[in-house]
C-alpha cells in the first residue's frame, strides 16, 4: 500500500507539479504542519463519508432503519480515508517498517492496560 501511494504522489507531482512537496517534508515547517493538516484533515472527512452508510447506530433509536448498507461504498470510503493517511505517513518519511514498529509497540501498551485493568 505504501507502494501504491508513493506511485500515486509521483505521479500526481509529474502531471500536477506542486501537488505534494518535497518529501520528506520538514515537519518543523509551518508550511509544512499546514500541509499534513490537509492531508490529516481529508481522511478524516473521508472517514466521515464511511460514517454516512451506517445507518443504526443510535443506542436509543427503538426502530431501526432496514436499507442495506453497501458495504462496497463503505468500504470505497475506508480505502479513500487510508490512502490520504498513507499519504500523510510518507509525506513525513515514514515507511512501511517505521508504521509496523510504532504499532507493535502500541499494541503491547493496550495489552498492558487491559491485563492491569487501565
Amino acid at each position: 500500500m505504501f507502494e501504491l501511494r508513493q506511485e500515486f504522489i509521483d505521479e500526481m507531482n509529474d502531471t500536477k507539479p506542486g501537488s505534494y512537496p518535497a518529501i520528506p517534508v520538514d515537519i518543523k515547517q509551518k508550511e509544512s504542519q499546514q500541509f499534513c493538516r490537509d492531508l490529516a484533515l481529508r481522511g478524516v472527512e473521508e472517514m466521515f463519508e464511511a460514517l454516512q452508510h451506517l445507518k443504526n447506530w443510535k443506542p436509543h433509536r427503538e426502530t431501526e432503519i432496514h436499507e442495506d448498507v453497501d458495504k462496497e461504498e463503505f468500504l470505497e470510503e475506508i480505502v479513500d480515508a487510508l490512502n490520504y493517511f498513507f499519504s500523510l505517513l510518507i509525506v513525513t518519511g515514514v515507511n512501511e517498517n517505521d508504521l509496523f514498529d510504532a504499532y507493535i509497540k502500541k499494541h503491547l501498551i493496550i495489552k498492558s492496560r487491559l491485563s492491569d485493568g487501565y
